[in-house]
C-alpha cells in the first residue's frame, strides 16, 4: 500500500479535491503520511509581491493557504508536512518527486479544454509524462 504521498497543490479548487483523494489513498494505511509541495515560480512571486506589498507578506499569504491543505490532512489523523520550493513548476515537481522516496504522487487537473491544453499545456501532464512513481490525476 502507499505510505509516503506528495500533494502538489497550487491551492486551486482542483488541489482540494486531490488533497481529499490524497486523504482517502493514505486513510487506506495504518502508517501513511503525506508531504504537501507548492512550487513558486517567478512569474506567481513577481505578482504576489505586487499584490501583497511585499515579499514577507507574500511569503505569509502563501503559508496560510498551505496551512488549510496541512489542518484537513492532519484532522484526519494524517501527519503532514508542507515544503515550498522555487522554480518551473512541472520541472520542480518532476525533480522533486524523482528524487525522493514517495510512493505515490497526487496532483489536481486544471480541466483545460485540449486545445487549451494543447496551446498552454498542463503541468499534471507534463508531470504525469516524466514521473517516475504511479501518479494519480484528480479533475
Amino acid at each position: 500500500m502507499f505510505s509516503h504521498l506528495l500533494l502538489a497543490t497550487d491551492g486551486s479548487e482542483h488541489s482540494h479535491r486531490a488533497a481529499d483523494k490524497a486523504i482517502e489513498l493514505a486513510s487506506l494505511s495504518t502508517d501513511a503520511s503525506i508531504e504537501i509541495i507548492y512550487v513558486v515560480d517567478g512569474n506567481t512571486s513577481k505578482s504576489d509581491v505586487l499584490h501583497y506589498g511585499d515579499s514577507q507578506m507574500a511569503s505569509r499569504k502563501r503559508e496560510e493557504m498551505l496551512s488549510v491543505f496541512k489542518e484537513k490532512i492532519e484532522q484526519a489523523g494524517i501527519p503532514a508536512r508542507v515544503t515550498i520550493l522555487h522554480g518551473i513548476p512541472a520541472e520542480t515537481i518532476i525533480e522533486y518527486a524523482n528524487h525522493h522516496p514517495f510512493d505515490c504522487l497526487i496532483v489536481g487537473s486544471r480541466g483545460r479544454s485540449r486545445v487549451q491544453t494543447m496551446i498552454l499545456g498542463s503541468v499534471s501532464h507534463k508531470v504525469i509524462k516524466h514521473v517516475n512513481l504511479p501518479v494519480l490525476m484528480v479533475k
